[in-house]
């Protein structure tokens, strides 16, 4: 993916920039200097390695990653993700924006988060099997329905997560559906799952369409990123009445300020979210970041908008559907220009939402419709939004440090009741 060209003295460690919002966001909550030592890092972070036979014979052995920041409002929760560029430190920030995401919803959560060094599109069905059920065998004694609740994440899917809760469910000898969400709607999955972040997202458009009193149709967005959530979302957003001008994936972009043909593209797109080959009037991602528009939604990869291209950005509003993609200097050059940021704790929040509702159909044995998790969905999200704007405005902070105050709360004064602060 082309990147632009990002300035020597800004600060891309999504751990470091991740810690020092909540440094800022604990200070100006009054909290003491203990409890930012307690929540900067991960109260565990198991290294695993996974040894796993191949197709061929040959055993390769994989390391693998299970972060838990904090567990003083209840269970830690968060996906796994197979990727070649899987490290330490992204794990860890990534557990951490998990806490403050729950934080927002206020879901009973904190933040966990997993992953494998692996490229699975150079692996076979069955290797992914055994990878599965190997990454739950070398961590099983750390997660459970009341402990750490994974769930799907970058390149894993409802497949990975059936088989790890039926090995999970092996080791312990009895059925664990609550294990892990994000699972076939016949194991005990939620509606809505699938589909909950991009429904987040667009909840999130919504409302800060409202804010700017834009309305949703003839309103034009741009997503960078062509994946499960950018693919969803660009399809709601159409149905919505929206004019869809850009889109990209790995390869380029396509922009047409008349708006694309989304039902086209979705059609051709293939299993990896990737259609812009098949066209020849192609741009780079750096380039469709600047296009006009009145929602730029970035869901591709992190450290997209930098201090180097903040001050030619056009949107009015920018939604963070990727993890990290605005620096913290880009925060506060979109800010300081009047430009409505819906940061990506909150803008993603959909998918730890819905499978929130996962886990308590699993415990309560009763499953809801369609119908009531998406009305349900609204609500909470609706509300989140609504806090986070609110201290937002009352405070005069932007809305990263505003929903980080609002995120960081809960977790601070659980750990403050339980005597560990």
């Amino acid at each position: 993916m082309a990147e632009p060209q990002k300035a020597p003295n800004e600060n891309l460690n999504v751990l470091s920039a991740t810690q020092s919002v909540i440094r800022e966001a604990l200070q100006k909550l009054g909290y003491p200097d203990e409890m930012y030592e307690l929540l900067k890092e991960p109260l565990r972070m198991l290294t695993v390695r996974i040894p796993i036979r191949m197709d061929d014979g040959v055993v390769k052995v994989f390391t693998g990653y299970r972060a838990q920041h904090n567990d003083a409002v209840g269970p830690t929760k968060g996906g796994v993700r197979f990727h070649p560029d899987v490290n330490e430190d992204e794990v860890k920030a990534l557990s951490m924006w998990m806490s403050l995401k729950c934080g927002i919803a206020d879901l009973p959560y904190g933040g966990g988060k997993g992953g494998i060094v692996c490229d699975p599109r150079q692996m076979s069905f069955r290797e992914l099997e055994r990878l599965s059920r190997g990454y739950v065998r070398a961590i099983s004694q750390i997660v459970g329905p009341t402990k750490d609740i994974p769930a799907p994440d970058v390149m894993t899917n409802s497949q990975i997560m059936a088989w790890m809760m039926d090995e999970y469910s092996s080791i312990r000898e009895f059925e664990a559906p609550g294990f892990i969400t994000g699972k076939p709607l016949v194991l005990g999955g939620s509606h809505g799952r699938e589909t909950a972040t991009a429904r987040g997202v667009t909840i999130m458009i919504d409302l800060a369409l409202a804010k700017r009193g834009i309305p949703v149709r003839g309103a034009k967005v741009i997503i960078q990123g062509f994946g499960n959530a950018g693919s969803y979302l660009a399809k709601f957003m159409h149905e919505a009445g929206a004019k869809v001008v850009g889109i990209s994936d790995v390869y380029g972009a396509l922009y047409d300020p008349e708006g694309l043909d989304i039902d086209d593209l979705l059609d051709r797109r293939d299993s990896f979210g990737t259609v812009t080959k098949l066209f020849s009037n192609t741009i780079t991602n750096a380039e469709l970041l600047e296009k006009p528009c009145d929602i730029l939604v970035p869901a591709a990869i992190e450290n997209q908008i930098t201090m180097e291209n903040a001050h030619r950005i056009s949107a009015q509003i920018v939604v963070e559907a990727a993890n990290g993609p605005t620096t913290l200097q880009a925060t506060k050059i979109l800010t300081e220009r009047g430009i409505l940021i819906v940061p990506d704790v909150l803008a993603s929040a959909g998918g730890v939402v819905v499978s929130y509702f996962e886990w308590v159909q699993n415990n309560q044995g009763y499953y809801w419709t369609e119908e009531e998790v998406q009305r349900k969905l609204v609500e909470l999200l609706t509300r989140s939004f609504e806090s986070v704007y609110q201290v937002h405005t009352s405070r005069k902070v932007d809305m990263r440090l505003a929903a980080y105050m609002v995120g960081v709360r809960k977790m601070a004064e659980a750990s403050r009741y339980r005597g560990w602060i």
